[in-house]
């Protein structure tokens, strides 16, 4: 059995470097770095960003202590952040993670769909927020919604426009009777099954929130 997600009070330690970067101050909950700490140690962003907000407030003796030992010493703190991670190079990686919860989850969504593809779920959620602003017949290259997400996402705009194409086979209202055999459909029916039903503007909002990590 999957062993639960754990804090662990090193973590509070690689969380307040990220804190104390400029500008200082809780950072949003996609931005790169937070993910990369996310990723790094299987803790889900949502939970990250709680815990940073606690950081803000001083919410508990232990912040407070942390916050009075590194605070106002980041190049201390750095060495202690270094410290920690060094552990991992040292056969220790068990005890790094023990209690963390390594089945992946939400990493998924912010790795390939596939071998040797570019495209995450990640990325998908984000074109399929635009499949819903756009017609099938603006969903082109030249419309400039498509342009300005390819150039966020660093892809071609003709990528993007061939992910919209595939979304047209995951809406029931298009009803299309011809079949595709292109091989993110898969990947286009889980991401459509995740948000596609849902409240669209709650989708515009996430996805907003994840056009952070690619800023």
């Amino acid at each position: 059995m999957a062993k639960k997600t754990k804090w662990q009070d090193d973590y509070w330690l690689l969380l307040m470097q990220i804190y104390l970067q400029k500008p200082v101050g809780i950072k949003p909950m996609y931005s790169r770095k937070m993910i990369d700490l996310s990723l790094e140690l299987h803790v889900s962003p949502s939970v990250l960003f709680n815990k940073m907000c606690q950081i803000a407030n001083l919410e508990t003796p232990r912040i407070e202590h942390i916050w009075e030992v590194y605070g106002s010493n980041p190049r201390k703190l750095a060495r202690a952040a270094s410290l920690l991670r060094e552990m991992k190079g040292f056969n220790n990686a068990g005890l790094f993670y023990e209690g963390v919860e390594t089945n992946e989850s939400f990493e998924l969504d912010f790795k390939p769909v596939a071998e040797g593809e570019t495209l995450t779920p990640v990325m998908l959620t984000l074109i399929l927020d635009l499949y819903f602003r756009l017609t099938p017949i603006t969903m082109v290259i030249e419309t400039p919604e498509v342009q300005e997400l390819a150039k966020l996402l660093k892809q071609k705009p003709q990528r993007v426009v061939e992910v919209l194409e595939v979304f047209q086979y995951c809406d029931p209202y298009l009803n299309r009777k011809d079949v595709t055999f292109d091989p993110l459909l898969l990947p286009c029916q889980q991401v459509w099954r995740r948000y596609g039903n849902a409240n669209t503007e709650d989708l515009a909002s996430y996805a907003e929130q994840l056009k952070e990590y690619f800023k």
